[in-house]
């Protein structure tokens, strides 16, 4: 049932600010970002309020599940998506206050959808997935740092024999890591995360990334929303007969997630007959190899959606008629 009554919260680490609008119009508050400020707002709204807030890093988690478990509608909603809100409105102003308006604006106008908390083996899934990310990036940095010594004139060997015991601490963290992610996909998503492997050029780190980040395929209606959530649908730059843009992906998502299918395109534009063909027929339009790679990887992404989906294996004889 949509709500009229939109409550609009501008959150931060320590505090939050709510617009709650009433008949002589909005009426602002200041709550601490703890249970103490989330009991005091709860007294302030009843249960026909439906509470609009952004996706503002860790901080609105707490207080949008302390919410959602005490009965309340919940929205949460990409910053990126208010921010534009606000510029259609030609708003100038950037206050806290002026901000929870505008989100609560947002929300009478644009009716978001509700949010629900994930599990709590998903929470531990992107967590250590986050924690994989963080030290792989320190791993290459400390590649870089190892390589840049060993071509110095005179290499101070303490220097790197500190950077290899890094390198090494580093690379078996990552190791536990990723064992304990695959072990929980295993329990709560095994069968799909086998069939996902099933597909030619998709390999254990990407299918176990595709369930983490997908909830089990399970958040998305279609490969497109999927598609446009980890960045690699195409955004047309065109405006009458003068501007002609190139096509570009968007990067509005999970980086890793697109490092790593742009990896297995490499190998599903050789071992996948259906990824294959369209690799060669967009090279033979004139397309480059780069964007024939990434509607390769399109393309593994409309596979695993219909595995996922359609619970079967991959079928190498049955890609036209299931959309592979």
């Amino acid at each position: 049932m949509i709500s009229n009554n939109y409550v609009g919260i501008d959150i931060s680490k320590e505090t939050f600010d709510v617009a709650i609008y009433q008949s002589s119009g909005y009426q602002y508050y200041k709550f601490s970002n703890n249970s103490r400020g989330f009991r005091a707002l709860r007294k302030l709204v009843n249960r026909d309020h439906h509470m609009v807030m952004e996706a503002s890093g860790p901080y609105y988690m707490q207080l949008a599940t302390d919410l959602h478990e005490n009965g309340f509608a919940v929205s949460v909603v990409n910053p990126l998506v208010i921010r534009r809100f606000c510029q259609m409105r030609l708003s100038r102003a950037k206050t806290d206050r002026k901000d929870a308006m505008m989100i609560a604006e947002y929300g009478k106008a644009e009716h978001p959808t509700l949010w629900k908390p994930n599990e709590s083996y998903v929470l531990a899934l992107k967590q250590m997935q986050a924690s994989v990310d963080l030290l792989n990036k320190n791993r290459t940095s400390l590649l870089r740092q190892q390589q840049a010594f060993k071509a110095n004139s005179h290499p101070c060997k303490e220097a790197l024999q500190v950077i290899a015991g890094a390198i090494k601490n580093t690379e078996k963290a990552i190791a536990v890591l990723e064992k304990k992610m695959e072990d929980l996909i295993v329990k709560h998503h095994g069968e799909l995360y086998q069939r996902l492997q099933t597909i030619p050029g998709v390999g254990k780190k990407a299918a176990l990334l595709l369930v983490v980040l997908s909830g089990g395929f399970t958040k998305f209606e279609n490969s497109k929303q999927l598609s446009s959530y980890i960045g690699l649908s195409p955004r047309i730059f065109e405006s009458g007969t003068s501007v002609k843009g190139k096509a570009r992906i968007t990067k509005m998502g999970m980086s890793r997630m697109r490092a790593i299918l742009y990896v297995c395109a490499w190998s599903a534009k050789r071992c996948n007959d259906s990824c294959a063909t369209l690799y060669e027929r967009l090279l033979l339009k004139g397309k480059a190899r780069r964007q024939a790679l990434i509607a390769v990887a399109n393309k593994l992404l409309k596979q695993a959606f219909a595995i996922a989906t359609k619970n079967n294996d991959y079928q190498k004889n049955y890609v036209k008629s299931t959309c592979f």
